[in-house]
């Protein structure tokens, strides 16, 4: 099947699946660059040439930088700004960003996510003017913005900027942005770029019928997070019927449980793309994550999957609105 692809601003292209690289930020592995260098290479040559990336993930925007080197720039490399709240004069915004333009080796970043972690700095404000300025400037070709929630986009909009896309958490264990984020994004042509669709892995053959991990067997960052959203959803037990379901659900479509997981959030109306980690020189999942593309859920499927779901705590009312679990 060949890779989908979605228009996220008007002469910018993106594939539906994103190579996320919070994993060569630390918790996940020691990366070598010269091994992740060459598996980046072959994500290129299936297809999957969008990576999603920031400012605070180690290495990654001088991975990127050495990946432009090697095959050009027929890639499309969506970074973040993730500035500690102070301050956030033309000066200080200016220097994060050329230094993001210098790391990657470019003179104009696709697409900035702009994350601000307190919401009481109204700061944010005069950051988002100044990314305004660089993009103005051809620096920045597209704002959006990384765990805003509802509120705090609709703000930043009626201060006039253009938001183009917000990446939050969303799965089918975590649907929050369908209570208030999807309607107000679709009147105002904002698009999600979701994460975690997978659970950090816990959406895989691998956990179907295994007893509940102790803390110290979950090795990575993303598998200590997700566990604790596993929890807050409605405990291990809960989610086991829920794997139960998704693994029949993959076995008719001749898929795998991350295959209907993905499928499940890229369907839905609001959202571009999924971001699914990739473990550069450790793991891969290219050929599975291929598959994405040949299945079709039906209402059967989707009716099986609710029957699940609304056994579980609402994320929402135990978090709040996306990105609240950060402040």
């Amino acid at each position: 099947m060949p890779i989908e692809k979605t228009i996220l601003g008007k002469d910018f292209e993106i594939c539906r699946i994103l190579n996320g690289m919070w994993q060569v930020a630390g918790g996940h592995g020691q990366i070598d660059s010269e091994s992740a260098v060459l598996d980046m290479t072959k994500y290129q040559e299936s297809g999957f040439t969008t990576w999603d990336l920031a400012d605070i993930y180690g290495s990654a925007e001088l991975l990127i930088g050495k990946f432009r080197e090697k095959i050009g720039n027929n890639f499309q490399a969506l970074t973040k700004f993730v500035p500690n709240p102070g301050p956030m004069s033309s000066s200080i915004v200016t220097y994060y960003i050329e230094q993001s333009l210098q790391k990657m080796k470019t003179d104009c970043i696709d697409l900035i996510q702009f994350h601000w972690w307190d919401y009481d700095n109204q700061s944010y404000l005069d950051a988002m003017n100044n990314l305004s300025k660089l993009q103005n400037e051809g620096k920045i070709k597209y704002i959006g913005l990384t765990n805003f929630d509802t509120e705090h986009v609709r703000i930043i909009k009626e201060y006039g900027h253009d938001i183009v896309s917000n990446q939050v958490q969303y799965s089918i264990l975590d649907q929050r942005p369908d209570r208030l984020m999807a309607p107000f994004f679709a009147k105002h042509g904002i698009k999600i770029l979701s994460y975690g669709t997978l659970l950090g892995g816990f959406f895989s053959e691998k956990y179907l019928g295994a007893d509940e991990p102790h803390r110290g067997n979950l090795t990575t960052s993303s598998l200590q997070k997700y566990k604790n959203m596993i929890d807050a959803w409605g405990g291990w037990q809960l989610f086991q019927e829920l794997l139960s379901t998704l693994n029949a659900i993959a076995k008719k479509h001749q898929c795998s449980i991350a295959n209907v997981a993905t499928r499940f959030v890229l369907d839905k109306p609001q959202v571009a793309g999924v971001i699914i980690g990739a473990r550069l020189g450790i793991a891969e999942h290219r050929e599975d994550n291929a598959r994405v593309f040949g299945v079709k859920l039906d209402e059967k499927d989707i009716s099986s999957i609710n029957s699940v779901t609304t056994k579980s705590n609402d994320l929402f009312d135990v978090i709040g609105d996306c990105g609240d679990e950060y402040r």
